[in-house]
């Protein structure tokens, strides 16, 4: 008898890109590609394209969490991930279920993608639902992954550099008391020469901090691509080295060069580039 490979299961917990480039559709390709099993929970319809977001429709909280409930009860996700989650309800819904309680086995690790402000500028999130991801999704999470835009408003300040992101990470692990990783792949060249860091002008540098332990993670920065995505596709990377028992700061590097190969493999579709996934 043939001896089934027995895969970890690896759960994300976002929105549905109609473009094929984002959330769970790029979420389910990289577990794929990483050798885990994805799992979903679709949290919410959107008309987009890689251009821009046209529309948004929430699930209803009953049926999100029902769809966890689902996974859980049967493909039991040995990490989960958080995307575009949209509306206060939804949030609520994911930070209860994750919430410890006496009465529930213990979560797996939560990564929580904030996704407020998409790469083009569009909010992706309720205003009203940012005070629940502060007060009662970020507080559980194991890793929160900000981009520059959204890790200025949870650290309130301005990141114009790299030695800015350093004091950031700090000031987010303070007030959530989870483990960041500031993704800077969006500071100009310039910025990036004004470092302490030498390399990061030519670099597309990431600061993690868990409370004891600071990478600097880097890349060659890719010129002349633009593609969408890729904060999804980091973020999956990390949930499923996670699924595949990896310590948080060696799943944190094995994300960082699964999407540095993702932007060099782009291809083009269309008028624009989508992420490889080898």
């Amino acid at each position: 008898m043939t001896k089934r490979q027995q895969l970890p299961v690896a759960l994300t917990i976002a929105g549905s890109d109609s473009g094929g480039g984002a959330g769970i559709q790029a979420d389910l390709k990289t577990f794929a590609a990483m050798g885990v099993h994805g799992a979903s929970a679709i949290a919410c319809l959107t008309a987009q394209n890689p251009k821009r977001v046209v529309a948004v429709e929430p699930c209803s909280p009953k049926m999100l969490r029902q769809q966890v409930e689902a996974v859980f009860a049967e493909l039991r996700p040995a990490a989960t991930k958080t995307g575009m989650l949209f509306s206060a309800e939804n949030v609520a819904v994911v930070a209860r279920f994750f919430r410890p309680s006496p009465s529930t086995r213990r979560r797996p690790q939560l990564v929580v993608d904030p996704v407020f402000i998409a790469t083009s500028g569009a909010r992706l999130l309720e205003p009203r639902a940012m005070r629940v991801l502060t007060e009662k999704l970020l507080p559980v999470a194991t890793l929160v992954t900000p981009n520059l835009a959204e890790a200025a408003v949870l650290a309130s300040r301005r990141i114009a550099s790299v030695d800015a992101m350093r004091e950031a990470v700090r000031m987010i692990r303070d007030r959530f008391g989870c483990a960041v990783l500031l993704k800077g792949g969006h500071l100009p060249p310039a910025t990036r020469r004004n470092s302490r860091d030498r390399r990061a002008g030519r670099q597309a540098v990431d600061i993690f901090y868990d409370g004891k332990t600071e990478l600097l993670l880097s890349a060659p920065f890719v010129e002349g691509i633009r593609t969408h995505g890729t904060g999804c596709v980091y973020s999956a990377a990390i949930c499923a080295a996670l699924a595949q028992e990896n310590p948080l700061p060696k799943a944190v590097a094995i994300g960082k060069n699964v999407i540095t190969t993702a932007i060099v493999q782009s291809y083009r579709v269309g008028k624009h580039f989508a992420l490889g996934n080898s």
